[in-house]
Protein backbone atom coordinates (compact mmCIF):
# COMPACT_ATOMS: atom_id res chain seq x y z
CA UNK A 1 0.00 0.00 0.00
CA UNK A 2 1.03 3.37 -0.91
CA UNK A 3 1.66 5.69 1.81
CA UNK A 4 2.62 8.70 0.00
CA UNK A 5 -0.62 10.25 -1.28
CA UNK A 6 -0.60 13.80 -3.36
CA UNK A 7 -2.99 16.78 -1.93
CA UNK A 8 -5.37 15.91 -4.79
CA UNK A 9 -5.92 12.47 -3.27
CA UNK A 10 -6.02 13.45 0.30
CA UNK A 11 -8.95 16.15 -0.99
CA UNK A 12 -10.94 12.88 -2.48
CA UNK A 13 -10.24 10.82 0.45
CA UNK A 14 -11.51 13.36 2.91
CA UNK A 15 -14.36 15.65 0.67
CA UNK A 16 -15.19 12.73 -2.22
CA UNK A 17 -14.70 13.73 -5.62
CA UNK A 18 -15.31 17.25 -6.86
CA UNK A 19 -17.14 16.79 -10.23
CA UNK A 20 -19.23 13.70 -8.83
CA UNK A 21 -21.22 15.79 -6.83
CA UNK A 22 -22.34 18.45 -8.90
CA UNK A 23 -23.13 16.10 -11.72
CA UNK A 24 -25.08 14.51 -9.12
CA UNK A 25 -26.79 17.80 -8.06
CA UNK A 26 -27.84 17.85 -11.89
CA UNK A 27 -29.53 14.45 -12.40
CA UNK A 28 -31.47 14.74 -9.13
CA UNK A 29 -32.57 18.68 -10.29
CA UNK A 30 -33.90 16.25 -13.53
CA UNK A 31 -34.99 13.60 -11.38
CA UNK A 32 -37.19 16.03 -9.25
CA UNK A 33 -38.77 18.00 -11.97
CA UNK A 34 -41.97 15.66 -11.52
CA UNK A 35 -41.63 15.81 -7.85
CA UNK A 36 -42.50 19.88 -7.80
CA UNK A 37 -46.02 18.74 -8.59
CA UNK A 38 -46.49 17.34 -5.03
CA UNK A 39 -44.85 19.86 -3.02
CA UNK A 40 -47.63 22.25 -4.64
CA UNK A 41 -50.35 19.79 -3.60
CA UNK A 42 -48.88 19.76 0.15
CA UNK A 43 -48.79 23.47 -0.11
CA UNK A 44 -52.44 23.97 -1.78
CA UNK A 45 -53.30 22.13 2.20
CA UNK A 46 -54.62 24.80 4.52
CA UNK A 47 -53.19 25.03 8.13
CA UNK A 48 -55.69 24.70 10.59
CA UNK A 49 -56.21 27.05 12.60
CA UNK A 50 -55.26 26.37 16.63
CA UNK A 51 -57.80 28.32 18.56
CA UNK A 52 -56.15 30.33 20.98
CA UNK A 53 -55.27 28.84 24.87
CA UNK A 54 -57.47 30.74 27.76
CA UNK A 55 -55.56 33.33 29.26
CA UNK A 56 -56.16 34.05 32.81
CA UNK A 57 -57.06 37.28 33.29
CA UNK A 58 -57.50 39.52 36.43
CA UNK A 59 -59.63 42.86 36.81
CA UNK A 60 -57.81 45.46 39.22
CA UNK A 61 -59.75 48.44 40.46
CA UNK A 62 -58.36 51.31 41.51
CA UNK A 63 -59.15 54.96 42.98
CA UNK A 64 -57.28 57.20 41.62
CA UNK A 65 -56.40 61.12 41.73
CA UNK A 66 -54.29 63.89 41.41
CA UNK A 67 -55.06 66.23 44.89
CA UNK A 68 -54.22 64.53 48.29
CA UNK A 69 -57.23 64.36 49.85
CA UNK A 70 -59.35 65.00 47.07
CA UNK A 71 -61.33 64.20 44.32
CA UNK A 72 -60.76 60.58 43.53
CA UNK A 73 -61.74 58.62 40.78
CA UNK A 74 -62.08 54.69 39.82
CA UNK A 75 -60.03 52.86 37.33
CA UNK A 76 -60.12 49.03 35.98
CA UNK A 77 -56.98 47.51 34.44
CA UNK A 78 -57.21 43.99 33.45
CA UNK A 79 -53.64 41.68 33.98
CA UNK A 80 -52.74 38.71 32.10
CA UNK A 81 -51.40 36.76 34.82
CA UNK A 82 -52.65 34.50 37.88
CA UNK A 83 -50.54 36.39 40.07
CA UNK A 84 -52.75 38.74 42.10
CA UNK A 85 -49.42 40.82 43.20
CA UNK A 86 -47.95 41.27 40.06
CA UNK A 87 -51.44 42.48 39.02
CA UNK A 88 -51.75 44.75 41.55
CA UNK A 89 -48.24 46.35 40.69
CA UNK A 90 -48.26 46.14 37.01
CA UNK A 91 -51.78 48.52 37.09
CA UNK A 92 -50.43 50.80 39.75
CA UNK A 93 -47.56 51.23 37.80
CA UNK A 94 -49.73 52.32 34.74
CA UNK A 95 -51.79 54.20 36.64
CA UNK A 96 -49.00 56.09 38.35
CA UNK A 97 -47.94 57.28 34.71
CA UNK A 98 -51.35 59.80 34.67
CA UNK A 99 -52.13 59.99 38.38
CA UNK A 100 -50.02 60.99 41.91
CA UNK A 101 -52.54 59.33 44.17
CA UNK A 102 -53.39 55.68 43.75
CA UNK A 103 -54.86 53.07 45.66
CA UNK A 104 -55.87 49.41 44.73
CA UNK A 105 -59.56 49.28 45.57
CA UNK A 106 -60.12 44.77 44.91
CA UNK A 107 -58.11 42.30 42.86
CA UNK A 108 -60.59 40.22 41.01
CA UNK A 109 -60.47 37.04 38.92
CA UNK A 110 -62.50 37.63 35.38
Amino acid sequence: MNTELTEEEMRRALFGESESPASAINSLVQDTAPDVVVVQQVKAEKKKKVSKAFTPRLRVTLRVGNEFEGKMHEMVHEADTLSSLVAEQEATKTARKKFRFVEVVSVKSM
